[in-house]
């Protein structure tokens, strides 16, 4: 699977129920392992607090589906 398939999932919180955004970086290390993706949150939730993004790690993500990528934070 490539970056870029991931970056056109939905990231949904399972916890919550909420969308958390769309996969916009990547953070690897030197040895080529991915740390952590960046996730830009959603606009509705911009709206009440400062713009910041939010960071997923491989431990934290719980599905992978065709259309959103499950994840507990």
């Amino acid at each position: 699977m490539r970056l870029s398939d991931l970056q056109a999932k939905n990231i949904i919180n399972v916890k919550h129920g909420n969308n958390l955004g769309r996969i916009i970086d990547v953070e690897i290390d030197l040895d080529g392992k991915i740390l952590y993706f960046v996730v830009e949150q959603n606009k509705f939730f911009r709206r009440f607090s400062r713009a910041f993004d939010v960071t997923i790690s491989f431990d934290q993500i719980k599905k992978l589906g065709d259309d959103v990528i499950l994840v507990e934070l």
